[in-house]
Parts: structure tokens; sequence; C-alpha cells
């Protein structure tokens, strides 16, 4: 067996938690109100545990559940945009990449099923309704009724 899609695949994984873990903990510790470190050290297996959920959940979307299938055959085809062999820019297509499609699933799947989904802390929940674009439900005017803003209770655009 050839190994070396395998290999691949688990680096660039662990590539995009690196940088993830980085990044959320500089954002930590400049905001230590919003997420702990400890919040965000956990991020990334909540994640996981998340996109499992989604993925096996029958009243998701079909094409969410189809968008995450397609991400982990792109994570797993040796063929990527920027070739991995470039130093760290190889790696940063992948990482867009799971954040597009992860934020588009996140949205498609609704806040409903995010909540129903989602193992992690609070704030872990918010940062991940964030990055998808939806409100914090403890946000003002998000109850559900709509903005004057011309948006629905979780950030959409209802105009």
């Amino acid at each position: 067996m050839n190994w070396e899609p395998v290999v691949e695949t688990a680096v660039a994984i662990l590539v995009a938690y690196a940088v993830l873990l980085v990044g959320l903990a500089v954002y930590a510790r400049r905001h230590p109100e919003v997420l702990s470190l400890q919040d965000a050290l956990r991020l990334g297996p909540d994640l996981l545990g998340l996109v499992r959920r989604l993925a096996t959940d029958r009243s998701v979307p079909v094409r969410a559940r189809v968008m995450l299938g397609l991400l982990a055959v792109y994570l797993v085809f040796p063929i990527d945009l920027v070739p991995d062999f470039l130093p760290v820019i190889g790696y940063a297509d992948d990482v867009v990449v799971i954040a597009v499609t992860l934020r588009a699933v996140v949205r498609a799947a609704g806040p409903e099923a995010l909540a129903r989904h989602w193992r992690g802390s609070d704030a872990g929940l918010r940062v991940v309704r964030a990055l998808a674009g939806l409100r914090d439900p403890g946000a003002d005017g998000a109850d559900g009724s709509g903005g004057a803003d011309g948006t629905d209770g979780d950030g959409r655009n209802t105009a």
C-alpha cells in the first residue's frame, strides 16, 4: 500500500490544526473575556466531533453532508490547488478550503443543528457561530424575530 496520501493528509490536518491553535492562542491572550486559552485548545477536537456528528445526522440537509464528503475527498486527494511541498503556503489552501466548507455547512445545517451537535464549551460555540457568520443568540436583536438591519435572528440577509 502506498502510504504517501495518508501521510500527506495527516500532515495537512496537523498543520491546519497547529495554525488554528496558534491563531486561537493569540486571540485568547488578547481577548480573555471572549475565549480562554483552554477553550481555544479544545476547539480543534470539538470541531472534528461537530463535523462527524453533522455528517452522520440525517436531519442535516444533503448538500451540507455532501460538502463534508467532498472536503474529505479533497483532503485525501494528492493533488491540491497549491502543491503541499511549498513551505507554509502549500497547506494554506487546505486551511482555507476547510474554513470555507465548515462555514457553508454550518450555515446550511442551521443554528439549531449546530447547537444540537456541539459538545464543546459555550465560548467555543460562540467562536464557531461567529466564524460561520451566525449571530450569538444573546446578541441584540437575535431573538429570531428579525432585525431592523434586514437580517433574521441568525444574521442571514432577509431583505
